[in-house]
């Protein structure tokens, strides 16, 4: 079983980015590569080699499901477990995003004492253990 350590955190609003890194680099013990847009992850993520893949749902210009369609063409990445984090969490929309491949969806605004056990929950019943 493989141990969470690289998280790629894909998120267009500054607050959240800088909330979720410090959550997850000074709680978590995480190494965190932050892209502001998928367009970024999409050039970042394949060099990063992430564990995890957290991914708002609502960006400008290109969203969650469009950046993840993009990161699953890339070698390396077809099989990343991705979370979608959105405000969007009714079921049908929840439904809608694990269709797309999502492993899980976290809603928007989180609990951020909870946020890296809701991680690590989503990984371990993912079938991975860290």
């Amino acid at each position: 079983m493989k141990k969470l350590e690289r998280i790629l955190h894909v998120e267009d609003a500054d607050d959240i980015r800088k909330i979720v890194e410090v959550i997850l680099v000074r709680m978590g013990n995480y190494t965190v590569l932050q892209c502001a847009s998928g367009q970024e992850a999409e050039e970042k993520a394949a060099g990063f080699a992430p564990d995890l893949i957290l991914l708002d749902v609502i960006m400008p210009g290109q969203d969650g499901p469009e950046t993840l369609k993009g990161l699953r063409a890339q070698d390396g990445l077809r099989d990343t477990p991705v979370v979608f984090m959105t405000a969007k969490v009714q079921p049908g929309e929840i439904e809608m995003l694990k269709g797309l491949g999502a492993i899980d969806v976290l809603a928007k605004p989180f609990d951020p004492a909870s946020l890296c056990g809701q991680i690590e929950a989503i990984w371990a019943k993912a079938g991975n253990t860290g």
